[in-house]
């Protein structure tokens, strides 16, 4: 299976966050997480966008047939009953209310998908995007090539690539931020990926405190990361960064 596919992996990344991804499949893809940064990033995105959805949604009471559907498939081994309280029962009593919240949380996306929105089905009905700085970056031709985002209080950087870069052998993409007054500085280094794929990286601080009097965007092929004091090499792509909000 080649993985290097960016839609490949943003798929098995959902079906592994939303727990749909079951059997092999899922201990392969398990295996692969700890050797892939790549596969890391999708599911932490998926994470990160499924929490905003949540935070997001009204409370919805699902109908009585979703709870007959749910006591159907795990019996009723569940029954509650009073027993003396121990240290044993403080133990298996939270571990059985994670594995029950588990079970009834599977059984409505299988049961009732309807009940859920598409992050891009609830941006559209919102009629809003998550509050982000984003750049486009130009290359020297004045096309597209580089899309970088940052959701406003998140740490992590999302590079997107709109057109193939080719980088020279041993050099680094290494992206800076100017800020509207001062030197530039270095946020992090993105590997190259084929286009339309995405890439991202952690920066120390939040988009908010590095971000928020950044004027433009640029990236640099570069021998190492960039450390404090680096002076960039020419760069190969740059536009200006915007808030959206």
């Amino acid at each position: 299976m080649n993985y290097d596919r960016s839609d490949l992996l943003d798929r098995l990344a959902s079906e592994y966050v939303l727990g749909t991804l079951r059997g092999g499949a899922r201990r392969r893809f398990a295996t692969l997480l700890t050797s892939l940064p790549n596969a890391r990033a999708a599911v932490e995105q998926w994470e990160h966008q499924l929490a905003l959805l949540a935070s997001s949604l009204p409370p919805v009471e699902p109908p009585p047939r979703a709870w007959a559907a749910i006591q159907s498939r795990i019996g009723s081994r569940l029954v509650a009953r009073a027993v003396p309280r121990s240290f044993w029962s403080a133990l298996w009593k939270p571990a059985v209310g994670f594995a029950f919240g588990a079970v009834l949380t599977f059984a409505l996306v299988r049961l009732m998908p309807e009940v859920f929105v598409s992050i891009d089905g609830l941006a559209q009905r919102e009629q809003a995007l998550p509050q982000s700085y984003v750049g486009l970056l130009l290359d020297d031709e004045d096309a597209p090539a580089l899309l970088i985002s940052s959701t406003r209080h998140g740490k992590r950087v999302t590079v997107k690539f709109l057109r193939p870069i080719t980088v020279p052998a041993g050099k680094v993409i290494q992206v800076w931020a100017f800020p509207r007054e001062g030197a530039a500085f270095a946020l992090g280094v993105a590997s190259a990926t084929k286009p339309p794929g995405s890439t991202s990286f952690e920066m120390t601080l939040s988009s908010e405190t590095l971000l928020s009097k950044v004027a433009r965007f640029a990236v640099s092929f570069e021998d190492a990361p960039a450390q404090p004091g680096t002076v960039p090499q020419p760069f190969v792509a740059s536009g200006p960064c915007v808030k959206l909000w």
